[in-house]
């Protein structure tokens, strides 16, 4: 345990350290909000106020554009910047670092977990910042959430932290070089938000893609963020008279509503299929770390 400690120790403090990896994880989210809210804020804007009835108040609108932008931007940060505090595997391989931190009599099970759990603790608190500026803008344009909205936003967003650092430590166990870890850094980033429905809703996507989406966990992850900060503000339009229907065809358009053959998915199974594909993720996780001898942690 005392080597763990320290193995995780210096794992998040050389990562916050590294002022490439830190800057990129935390100022790339924030800068991805700010041309969010600059270029599409309007646009979205536009659509809801020429589908919606003219009476409804600036800050009901406001409130629904800011809970469309905060959950595209929490889904794609949360696996992305996973991917950045990971790389400190990869890191470790490229100057040698792990070479020496295998000589140690630390088992080779503790010196992965020490990677896996720093990746998460890192992540997070960079994660729950980012959400925390999210809240604050929405505080300032229109906020409708209640106490148990944030928590289960907060949920929302450790869930997919987990996720996302699970698929990265996997991932970035097989690279070993400096060019390897840059190009799987600008894949994940530049085509993360589109399969997961971040960027553009996946209802939006022909037919055929839309039922290869269905299958991938991170479809119901960026569902669960859009739900839990839009549900307030779409349940507030009910009392301006706006019919079921319309909330109904709001919510398949931005994707709160996932359906699989006609079947609607629940939140609850949303989160069951995002967890239990974690747990599967983790395991195979640790079947590579047990089994996979060559070149990796």
């Amino acid at each position: 345990m005392r080597m763990l400690k320290e193995l995780l120790k210096r794992n998040i403090k050389l990562f916050f350290k590294d002022k490439g990896l830190f800057i990129t994880s935390l100022i790339t989210p924030l800068i991805l909000l700010v041309l969010y809210i600059t270029f599409l804020g309007n646009m979205y804007k536009q659509t809801f106020v020429s589908n919606l009835p003219a009476s409804l108040p600036d800050d009901l609108i406001n409130g629904l554009v800011g809970s469309q932008l905060i959950s595209s931007i929490l889904a794609v940060s949360c696996i992305t910047v996973a991917f950045c505090t990971n790389f400190m595997i990869v890191q470790d391989k490229v100057t040698g670092t792990i070479n020496d931190i295998r000589i140690t009599p630390v088992k080779t099970s503790i010196i992965s977990f020490s990677y896996f759990l720093a990746s998460l603790i890192s992540t997070l608190i960079i994660c729950y910042t980012l959400t925390f500026v999210c809240l604050v803008y929405i505080a300032i344009i229109g906020w409708y959430f209640t106490f148990l909205d944030v928590l289960l936003i907060l949920f929302d967003v450790f869930l997919l932290v987990l996720f996302g650092t699970s698929i990265s430590s996997i991932i970035n166990m097989f690279l070993i070089s400096q060019g390897q870890m840059s190009a799987v850094g600008t894949i994940i980033s530049s085509g993360y938000g589109f399969i997961c429905g971040a960027y553009m809703p996946v209802s939006s996507y022909g037919e055929s893609l839309q039922k290869i989406i269905s299958f991938l966990p991170s479809t119901y992850g960026t569902s669960l963020i859009r739900n839990h900060s839009m549900n307030p503000i779409v349940e507030k339009l009910k009392e301006y008279g706006i019919s079921d229907e319309s909330i109904i065809a709001m919510k398949d358009a931005f994707d709160c509503n996932i359906y699989i053959n006609d079947t609607k998915i629940s939140i609850i199974m949303m989160v069951l299929i995002v967890a239990v594909s974690t747990i599967i993720l983790l395991i195979l996780y640790i079947l590579l770390n047990k089994f996979y001898k060559q070149k990796n942690i």
